[in-house]
């Protein structure tokens, strides 16, 4: 057996004679020898791919020799230090370059070699890299595989010759067959008529066969052909170009319906109302045409002419060149600025045009046009705001299928870009539009109109249904029973809450609405607000028992007529705890910016207050915050982006608190920080207010004029006095004072004193809260007393109104009536002027309104002293946070525990604090009592409840069942999985990831509960034999959805029109056939209502306009809605700031579902058909049903 390989050893020889001469490398390295640490030093060469080392650079012989081909090289470590090497030896290692050739085959060991300086090293390395042919190896093996590839195609090749040679051997065969038939026929033929004249030139029978090659022929070449086309159709470009196309076209489509759209707009109502304005009798001016329809006319021509361009590039097809078209689009969209900066004040001008009822009656004719397709003006003023976007959305799709070497991607994407900076540009005007649409839709819906909601600057916050308990007579509630009939039916009143005005209605049976005669349209800068009425009082001691602590009151005090009260019932706890947590924000804003107004304005012509202007921080960008233009319901510009700090800075800003603010940074704070950092943010400004506020904002909350302060002491009277000082009222008002005990708030100033800035040193240096006046630093005060005395002694019945006038010029709308301001000593209000900042008197005011002082503190000490005031204006401001997150997100507390006992906590060292005010120490104790219930929904039934009440022995069948009982329950279970959704399940698309069962568990409850319900329409109508009994099915489920639209219940309806829609019962002609008429319009109606067509445009508009709470939506519309928003925008900026104009757009979705989810519906369970609605028994899966529905009626034959 042969145990050594032989080789030509002179050949080996001679080669490494040529390395040695015209080696590719040659030099020393030292080689790792057997050995773990011994280097030997050896001359190498590179000779093509072979490596000889001599023992030394003169040696003839070689001491070995290594292949290279298929070799790798690599850098290697350098080998550990010995410990008792020199200093100077380790260095010398260090400096060493080691490298390793690893060979492609097991059984070789890797050569380890190293060398002095890194550059040879390195030169090394590469010459042995192409030395081991590792480049053509690849090459190779891409040729192989290509070689296998042709191989392949042409054996492919041979296989398909040989089959159409047999083909053609099998056909010449058949064609001699018939060649030979048909010379025997031809001799038969002549032996039966040999007195026959010639045949024609060509046989019938000649042509056949030629029919036949020309056939064979055509059909090897078609078969070929559709070979390479279906090759080409399944490939990815093909794919691609298609769906590149379908976007052209839908564009297209959506550009023509855009165009006509205008036209319509154009020639429907813009140019017969310019004939309109110049009658003899004009219902409108021709001013009024132009603010109503602003450049309309002019986008139109423009958007005709790029129809044109397209249609034209359309005929070209399939060559689709769109980039220069956007070309020629992009200069000229600058005229959609115009339209929608000037789009809100356009629609308020038409609403005041519709005052006027000739104009109104006009435009209702133009309405009725079978043009319109019944849309109103409005709505085809709102078409244009929405096509920039469009047209990103189409861009974006289109580059998404456009190769990246499309001779018109880079025109694309510049088009994309320059489409996506207008669209930011006109971000700030767009973002009022809807909250615009749905002031003026709910204007639409009351018959007697309502011009407060034609103010622009009115923002809607919440409806809904609460009951109004009757008389209120001497300030006594009536004692009625909250269960009983006539109080749900005559006392429900459609309740609309406005940042300024509070909207009570009557429904009619039509639906629309009326507004009270008395106490319709409440101000809220006129209104007090009382939560827990006092159950001391005689009249109400059984309220609470009466009325399951649902009731509040609304003490409205206008100043032209006596006050009234207002009481109102909510159906649970948790809407109460909404409704008064929202009223009482905006009561606190309207009140807050009205005193700003007053105290920081330079004069009466200035509408944004002084505060604002000096602070840039609220109006200027900066590295980590962003502004845009659109102003929040404080007056104050709306946050674009900024950073966590700056967020909750502005949450714990004591100047305003916009509510819009708070309840997006509420609803989305869990997107970019977490409920722990908000806290603790919260309990920093309570414990140490000097330290979390920002200085300028210390300082311009005691900031006050000078100038204006000295022409007042000159005219001897301060304007500002005599304005009406609008204190936010307390979080809970206490009415358990006696009228007529005294009540007095000393604001004790220095006469002529000129405050300025607050000195933030002097006062931190404070050891004690309290402060006096030295004698030798200021004249004696002056001081203004506040007393309560009684309505009988006030002001006597003689005295006239203007006297009135003088004597009280600083009582307040919230203030009792048996408030009145009296000057000490008998001086009159004319020389006694405070000097004390209106910012400080106001937070005075607000925080010792009607109540007396602790023990042991003295007004005036609090008057002058800066800290306490800080100190209570910043407790006010945590409460009022702390109150409006734990009654409107008490889900936040119910799964943390962790935060909800750290809030506990806070509110326990709250009430500790021996200057605690008594409204603030019943505020903070309302909210621990709302923070400790365990459940604060005990009254709404929940699916685990219903789901235990299944086990009833008797199930009732379809048959015996309602209509009617059917919607109810029907909705009844909608609403309740509906409403169980917690909020943050609609924050980061968990639903739409690997694991949204576990992120997301009550949506996809809600998700399957729409599919076991539509399963179970779909199951009913198949169990049916005969065709009359499904049809008779059919038309009773959609009675029952009819029932579910007048019910609001649109998920329902949805529900039962797409199992109608199964392709398992839509296919049943016989059976629909056999549905009248009027089933199927209804149908129609109701498919219409609920079309996914424009992302469900009619369910919203449905939902917007004539819809009110209750009500069931249909969850995927705004699933899709976040979805949309969610992949569209970042949630941060590259600079790192939250994108909070996204986290508005998340809020307002989320305000809508909730606002669905707080209202329930009075329905009463009935488990008897719960029970059939829930039994899973019944459901037949897809592929059954379809099997069924085969049997029932059996395909026709082709």
């Amino acid at each position: 057996m042969q145990k050594s390989v032989r080789y030509n050893e002179g050949h080996a020889l001679y080669l490494a004679f040529l390395a040695r001469k015209e080696g590719t490398k040659r030099g020393f390295l030292s080689k790792k020898a057997a050995e773990a640490s011994r280097w030997h030093e050896k001359w190498f060469a590179l000779y093509q791919n072979v490596l000889f080392y001599f023992e030394g650079e003169q040696s003839g012989r070689p001491a070995g020799m290594y292949l290279l081909e298929g070799c790798s090289c690599e850098r290697a470590p350098a080998p550990p230090k010995a410990a008792s090497g020199t200093a100077g030896g380790k260095d010398a290692l260090d400096k060493q370059y080691y490298f390793t050739v690893l060979f492609g085959h097991e059984g070789q060991k890797p050569l380890e070699l190293r060398c002095e300086e890194e550059h040879e090293g390195k030169e090394w390395m590469d010459a042995i890299h192409q030395a081991s042919y590792s480049d053509i190896l690849i090459e190779r093996e891409v040729l192989m595989q290509k070689y296998i590839h042709l191989v392949q195609i042409v054996e492919t090749e041979k296989i398909a010759a040989n089959q159409l040679r047999h083909q053609l051997e099998d056909q010449d065969t058949e064609i001699e067959r018939l060649k030979s038939e048909i010379v025997a026929l031809n001799k038969t033929k002549e032996r039966m008529r040999p007195y026959q004249g010639n045949q024609e030139d060509e046989d019938p029978d000649i042509k056949k066969i030629k029919k036949v090659q020309s056939f064979m022929r055509g059909w090897l070449c078609r078969r070929k052909w559709k070979t390479i086309v279906q090759d080409y159709i399944c490939s990815p470009h093909a794919e691609s170009m298609r769906k590149r196309n379908q976007i052209v076209f839908n564009m297209v489509e959506a550009e023509s319906e855009y165009v006509h759209q205008l036209y319509v707009l154009v020639n429907c109502f813009l140019r017969p109302l310019r004939m309109a304005a110049s009658s003899k009798k004009p219902p409108i001016t021709h001013d009024d045409v132009s603010s109503i329809f602003l450049n309309s006319e002019t986008i139109m021509f423009l958007h005709e002419i790029f129809h044109q361009g397209l249609k034209a590039r359309i005929a070209n097809w399939p060559t689709l060149i769109l980039a220069d078209l956007f070309d020629i689009l992009l200069p000229m969209l600058n005229i959609y600025q115009e339209f929608v900066r000037n789009h809100q004040y356009s629609l308020q001008v038409l609403a005041n045009c519709k005052q006027n009822r000739d104009f109104d009656k006009l435009l209702k004719q133009y309405e009725a046009n079978p043009a319109c397709e019944g849309r109103m003006l409005e709505t085809f003023l709102t078409y244009p705001m929405f096509q920039i976007p469009r047209y990103i959305i189409t861009l974006h799709e289109l580059l998404a299928h456009t190769p990246h070497e499309h001779v018109e991607r880079k025109s694309l994407e510049f088009a994309k870009s320059k489409l996506e900076e207008l669209s930011r540009i006109m971000h700030d005007e767009v973002s009022d539009t809807e909250n615009i649409r749905k002031n003026l839709a709910i204007e639409r819906m009351i018959v007697e109109g309502c011009d407060i909601l034609l103010d622009t600057s009115q923002t809607f916050i919440r409806q809904g249904s609460l009951i109004q308990v009757p008389s209120v007579e001497r300030g006594k509630l009536s004692k009625v029973r909250l269960g009983s009939l006539s109080l749900k039916k005559e006392g429900e009143r459609q309740c609309f809450l406005f940042t300024k005005h509070f909207l009570i209605c009557t429904r009619s049976s039509g639906g629309k609405l009326h507004l009270l005669k008395t106490g319709g349209v409440l101000s809220l800068i006129e209104c007090t607000l009382i939560e827990e009425p006092d159950a001391s009082e005689d009249d109400s001691k059984g309220s609470g028992q009466v009325f399951g602590h649902l009731d509040f009151k609304i003490v409205v005090e206008p100043p032209d007529s006596a006050p009234f009260t207002v009481v109102l019932l909510a159906p649970s706890r948790q809407e109460k705890a909404a409704w008064t947590s929202d009223i009482s924000q905006c009561v606190d804003n309207i009140r807050c910016n009205g005193l700003m107004t007053i105290v920081f304005e330079e004069n009466s012509k200035v509408t944004v207050p002084h505060m604002i202007k000096s602070d840039a921080r609220l109006h200027r960008d900066d590295k980590d915050i962003c502004f845009s233009k659109t102003l929040n319901s404080c007056k104050v510009p709306q946050i674009r982006y900024a950073s966590v700090e700056r967020l909750l800075e502005r949450l714990t800003d004591l100047r305003f608190l916009s509510i819009d603010f708070l309840n997006t940074f509420l609803h989305t704070y869990r997107i970019f920080t977490t409920a722990a950092v908000v806290l603790e943010k919260l309990s920093d400004i309570y414990k140490r207010p000097f330290t979390s506020i920002p200085v300028r904002s210390l300082e311009l909350f005691f900031v006050t004029s000078q100038n204006n302060r000295g022409e007042h002491l000159a005219d001897g009277k301060s304007p500002n006095l005599c304005r009406k000082f609008s204190s936010p009222p307390p979080l809970a008002v206490s009415r358990t004072s006696s009228p007529v005990r005294a009540r007095k708030l000393s604001l004790t100033s220095p006469l002529n004193s000129k405050i300025g800035a607050l000195d933030l040193s002097a006062s931190s240096m404070t050891s004690s809260p309290t402060s006096t006046y030295s004698p030798a630093t200021s004249p004696p005060p002056h001081t203004a007393v506040l007393e309560s005395v009684s309505g009988d002694r006030s002001i006597s019945e003689s005295t006239p109104a203007m006297e009135i006038a003088e004597l009280s010029p600083c009582r307040s709308p919230s203030t009792p009536r048996h408030l009145r301001y009296r000057p000490p000593g008998g001086q009159t209000a004319d020389n006694t002027h405070c000097s004390v900042s209106p910012a400080s008197a106001f937070a005075i005011a607000t925080a010792a309104a009607g109540h007396g002082s602790p023990p042991g503190f003295n007004n005036t000490e609090r008057t002058c002293d800066k800290e306490f005031i800080i100190r209570r204006t910043a407790t006010n401001r945590v409460l009022n946070v702390l109150r409006h997150w734990v009654s409107k997100h008490s889900q936040d507390f119910e799964l943390n525990n962790e935060l909800k006992m750290n809030v506990l906590n806070l509110l326990e060292e709250v009430l500790r604090d021996p200057d605690l005010l008594p409204q603030e120490r019943k505020a903070t104790a309302n909210i621990l009592r709302a923070l400790s219930q365990d459940d604060q929904d005990d009254a709404h039934l929940k699916m685990e409840d219903i789901i235990q009440t299944l086990d009833s022995p008797k199930a009732e069948c379809f048959e015996t069942l309602s209509a009617m009982e059917l919607a109810e329950q029907i909705t009844l279970l909608d609403h309740i999985v509906f409403r169980s959704i917690p909020y943050e399940e609609f924050l980061g698309q968990g639903w739409m990831k690997l694991d949204k069962n576990e992120r997301t568990p009550y949506i996809m409850k809600t998700s399957q509960h729409f599919n076991d319900m539509s399963n179970l329409v779909a199951s009913q109508i198949m169990n049916y034999a005969d065709v009359s009994s499904r049809a008779n099915s059919i038309e009773k489920w959609v009675a029952v959805a009819d029932i579910c639209r007048c019910m609001h219940n649109y998920n329902g309806v949805l529900e039962i029109t797409s199992a109608l829609n199964r392709s398992a019962i839509y296919r049943l002609k016989k059976t629909w056939a056999k549905v009248s008429k009027q089933t199927k319009a209804l149908m129609d109606k109701l498919q219409k209502i609920v079309s996914s067509e424009g992302r469900f445009k009619n369910l919203r508009e449905t939902l917007k306009n004539n819809c009110n709470p209750p009500a069931v939506p249909y969850l995927g519309m705004y699933l899709t809605d976040l979805a949309f928003i969610e992949e569209g925008t970042p949630n941060f900026t590259e600079e790192g700031l939250v994108n909070f104009s996204k986290m508005r757009m998340i809020s307002h979705i989320i305000r809508e579902i909730r606002q669905f989810q707080q209202t329930s519906y009075r329905i009463d369970h009935q488990p008897k058909v719960t029970q059939y609605l829930l039994d899973k028994t019944l459901i037949i899966d897809e592929d059954t049903l379809y099997e069924l529905s085969l049997k029932i009626e059996p395909r026709l034959p082709a």
